[in-house]
């Protein structure tokens, strides 16, 4: 059980590593949906390699699985594009936040269209939400508001939780993990290496491969491959909604990257805001109804 903290933990200092690496590719040249693309092109290829390894029999699935893995895929690469996007357009600490509203919508599409009850803690934790964003993104408190950031924040935060609805049903279904990550994965890289220019892509890093080529490999292993590991590991041994809970570890950890390594400030109101949007998270990760 101890172990199994610790993997989310870790899984989630490494999802929160995800920041830095835009910082650095950034300068370099690279558009979000490029960094999207090294995200999940590199991802690919090594969960690919992987599974050749392990056991090939991951490759065989339904053209319903397939569906669905595609599904998610895409998923993840609205998350990745639309929160690399808000990093750039505000700075880590709202984006990662405003990603993190995605159990809020998970519960919102439940209730509407799949027939889950509103219960008196989720409507505490959407109420949380929505102040808490209100003041995160600046509308409250007097702050420069950037209405882009925001909204590519939220958009990051949709995706997500479609990722999570897909990745339910996929579970409930019967179907492998390992499939599903690396199909998933697979998607995600077609998508994004289809929509971001390909041979300028490899222009731009030949431009200054000693410093492209690490960064590359980062963003997709350090903030993709080994914690959906971590994470796949600890959910063997803890419950979900615990897992979850303790997934707050990533934007807790993107934040203190970002003022030590960045030099972000986070002013009062936007701290509060986190702390209201993290409290909703905690509230729906207890909800048993």
């Amino acid at each position: 059980m101890k172990k199994a903290f610790l993997y989310i933990i870790i899984a989630g200092v490494l999802w929160g590593t995800s920041g830095l690496f835009v910082h650095f590719l950034s300068p370099l040249g690279f558009s979000s949906m490029q960094m999207t693309a090294m995200r999940g092109g590199v991802s690919a290829i090594v969960m690919t390699i992987y599974v050749l390894l392990k056991d090939r029999s991951f490759f065989r699935i339904s053209l319903r699985e397939l569906i669905l893995f595609i599904c998610s895929g895409l998923s993840v690469f609205g998350t990745a594009f639309f929160y690399f996007s808000a990093i750039q357009a505000s700075n880590v600490p709202t984006a990662v936040v405003l990603m993190y509203t995605a159990p809020i919508f998970v519960m919102l599409f439940s209730v509407a269209f799949l027939g889950e009850k509103m219960t008196l803690q989720k409507g505490i934790a959407v109420g949380l939400m929505f102040v808490g964003c209100a003041l995160v993104s600046g509308v409250v408190g007097g702050l420069a508001f950037s209405m882009k950031g925001f909204v590519l924040g939220m958009l990051s935060g949709i995706c997500y939780s479609s990722y999570n609805i897909f990745t339910k049903i996929e579970m409930r279904s019967g179907a492998s993990s390992m499939s599903a990550t690396m199909y998933s994965f697979v998607a995600m890289g077609t998508a994004a290496v289809l929509c971001c220019r390909p041979a300028e892509l490899v222009s731009c890093a030949a431009q200054n491969p000693e410093k492209s080529i690490p960064l590359i490999l980062g963003i997709g292993v350090i903030t993709c491959v080994l914690p959906y590991f971590f994470y796949t590991l600890a959910l063997k041994a803890l419950p979900a909604g615990t897992a979850s809970a303790l997934s707050i570890v990533e934007p807790l950890s993107a934040t203190v990257f970002s003022m030590i390594f960045l030099n972000e400030r986070i002013s009062l109101p936007s701290a509060c805001g986190m702390i209201l949007i993290l409290t909703a998270i905690v509230l729906l990760s207890k909800n048993k109804e």
